[in-house]
Order: structure tokens, then C-alpha cells, then sequence
């Protein structure tokens, strides 16, 4: 029969055991059906760099569309990068890297309105190529609850103090001041405002019933008919010119008048070119210092001339200032005709022939 030492150290091994094998059980439990692939699983560590924290801690879940892939592994801060200090490096199961793009992009997100913060990573419209281990995955920044409420705290001041000069209008418009409040104050401004439009009423009716300019403008069927008539005519003149119909016509549809103008534009081309090239008095008109010179000179005394014959100097100047000379020339020229006459009438007078014989 064994003894009670041999029980005892029996049940101890019996009890160590069963203990070791309920503590195996549970951690194989707890590793094969964790969230991110238990234990086993092989992992992918990639790092996002985010401007705030948000309340992201050690531990939290990593969601790819809404399926926890795996969890954050470090929060910490890198000074060096100003303004995305936060680095989240996070362990992501193997098993999903198909899954995760170069472009894909990771946000903090709340669960709910108070709830933890996770890391989410979108990838709806990721094309890149497969995310390697140790990468970085860009963010996509998206507003705190405490940015919305300081965003909002901005717009509300702003439209507070747009409701103040809102109600300060209103009260000035009800103690009728201003355009405004005059309208809605003052029944003299309403008065003259029905009167006014009465006015208008009524000019819309004498327009109506013909009178006036505007009126018969408006009903009088002439206006209608002579601008018809206008319309028919340009009508016919644009008929005639497409058929090359008069002058205009033949400029729009001759070849003929094309190339002669084509022809004479090129010889107006020509002639522009022999003159920049100083050929020609044109050329040298325009080239030729020295001729431009001489013409200068040439004007310059013809002007000179001119000047000295309109003072009265010289046979030119006498003859256009001096009334002897005219008048000599004049008395001349009488004479002169008189003789020629008297030789007609009488040329024995005047003509007589003597001939000597030796």
C-alpha cells in the first residue's frame, strides 16, 4: 500500500499538470484567435507620421475598411519632423499585404463620438505596388472633434457679430432711417411711389394704344413692313454678290480680278523692295544721302529765289513787283501789234527794195 508522502507527491504532479495544460490551452486559445492572426502570424511594420496624436495609444486597433488588421505597436515623437512629429509604427499582419498599396492612405479615427482612437487605412482607390515591411504610408489628416469646435467657435463670432449690424439695421429701419427706412416709415415715399407708378401705367397704356413714337413704333405695322422690305434687299444684294453679281460681286467670286490684284500687290511688293534697295529715283529718293542732299540744296535756293523775286530783286523780282516793267511790256506788245497790222495793210510803206546796177 503506497504511503500518504507518495499520494501527496502524486496529487502535486496531477495538479501542476492539469495547470500547465489549462495555461497552454488558454494562451494557444488566445493567440490562434486573435484579431490581427495570432501569434503565428507573420507580420508587416510599417510607420505613419501624423501632426497630432489624436489619443492614439499602444495597442490600439489597425482597421484596412473596417477589419482589424493588426495594432499599434509605438506612439513617439520625432522633432526633426516639424510638422508630422507623431510617428505611429504599427504591426500589421502578412496575411492582407495584398491588400495594402504604396498609396494607401492611414487617419485617425474615433469610435463614436467619446470612443477610443484607431488607425484606419483606406486603399479604396490605392493602384500602387505591394507595401513592403519597414515603409512608410502617407496620411490622410482628418479634423479632431477639438479642431471642429475651435473652427466652429470662429464662425459662430462671425456670425455673431453679423447678426448685431443685422439687428442695428433693423432698428434703424424701424426708426426710419435710411433709404429704407423712409420707404417703410414715410407714407409721403409710398404716395409718390403709387403715383409713380401710375405714371408708368399709364404711359404702358397710351404705348399700347399706339400713341406717341414708342407706340406707333410698336403697333404701327409700316415699321414692320419697311424693315421687311430692308431685310428682302440685303437679302437679294448678298444673292448677287455670292453670284458674283456687280463690282463686289466679281471682287468675291473673279479669279481673274484675285490674280490681278494678287499681280499688282506683287509688283507694288517689288517696287517697295527696289526702293529700301535705293534702285531707281525713288530709291535713291529714299537711300541716297548725298542725292537727298542736292534735292535739299536745290529747294534751298529755289526757295532763296523765290524769296528775293517776291521782295522785287533782280529782272525776276521787277518783272513781278515793278508796274513800269508791265506796263512797258505792255505799251510794247500794242505797238508792236499796230506795226504788224500797218505791214498788212501797206506792206509797200514799210518793205521797199532798192537795187543798184554797176
Amino acid at each position: 500500500m503506497p504511503s500518504q508522502q507518495e499520494v501527496r507527491w502524486s496529487q502535486l504532479k496531477v495538479g501542476v499538470l492539469v495547470i500547465a495544460a489549462l495555461v497552454a490551452l488558454t494562451a494557444l486559445i488566445f493567440l490562434m484567435t486573435g484579431s490581427s492572426g495570432g501569434f503565428f502570424t507573420k507580420r508587416l511594420i510599417v510607420r505613419s507620421y501624423f501632426e497630432n496624436a489624436a489619443g492614439v495609444k499602444v495597442g490600439a486597433p489597425v482597421n484596412l475598411e473596417g477589419v482589424t488588421i493588426g495594432n499599434v505597436k509605438s506612439v513617439r515623437i520625432v522633432p526633426e519632423r516639424r510638422l508630422t512629429p507623431v510617428e505611429v509604427t504599427m504591426s500589421l499582419s502578412k496575411n492582407f499585404q495584398n491588400a495594402l498599396h504604396t498609396d494607401s492612405r492611414t487617419s485617425l479615427e474615433t469610435v463614436g463620438v467619446l470612443g477610443d482612437t484607431v488607425v484606419d487605412i483606406n486603399s479604396k482607390h490605392a493602384t500602387g505596388a505591394m507595401l513592403q515591411n519597414n515603409t512608410e504610408m502617407k496620411t490622410t489628416e482628418t479634423p479632431n472633434l477639438s479642431d471642429v469646435i475651435k473652427s466652429s467657435q470662429g464662425t459662430i463670432e462671425q456670425l455673431n457679430t453679423i447678426l448685431a449690424k443685422v439687428n442695428n439695421l433693423i432698428d434703424a429701419m424701424s426708426s426710419g432711417q435710411g433709404s429704407i427706412g423712409q420707404l417703410i416709415n414715410n407714407p409721403d415715399l409710398y404716395n409718390k411711389g403709387v403715383k409713380a407708378l401710375g405714371g408708368l401705367q399709364e404711359l404702358v397704356d397710351k404705348i399700347g394704344s399706339g400713341k406717341g413714337s414708342i407706340g406707333k413704333l410698336v403697333t404701327d405695322d409700316t415699321l414692320y413692313e419697311r424693315a421687311n422690305a430692308t431685310v428682302t434687299r440685303l437679302q437679294n444684294i448678298a444673292d448677287s454678290l455670292d453670284n458674283g453679281k456687280g463690282t463686289a460681286g466679281k471682287l468675291l467670286k473673279d479669279e481673274a480680278l484675285y490674280n490681278n490684284l494678287n499681280t499688282s500687290v506683287a509688283s507694288a511688293n517689288q517696287l517697295l523692295a527696289d526702293i529700301n534697295a535705293g534702285k531707281g529715283g525713288l530709291g535713291l529718293l529714299a537711300k541716297d544721302p548725298a542725292f537727298a542732299q542736292k534735292l535739299n540744296d536745290t529747294v534751298t535756293k529755289l526757295d532763296s529765289i523765290l524769296n528775293r523775286a517776291d521782295s522785287g530783286e533782280g529782272t525776276l523780282g521787277q518783272l513781278v513787283r515793278n508796274p513800269a516793267l508791265y506796263n512797258n511790256a505792255d505799251q510794247m506788245l500794242t505797238e508792236t501789234r499796230g506795226l504788224i497790222v500797218g505791214i498788212r495793210e501797206n506792206p509797200k510803206k514799210y518793205l521797199t527794195f532798192h537795187v543798184k546796177v554797176f
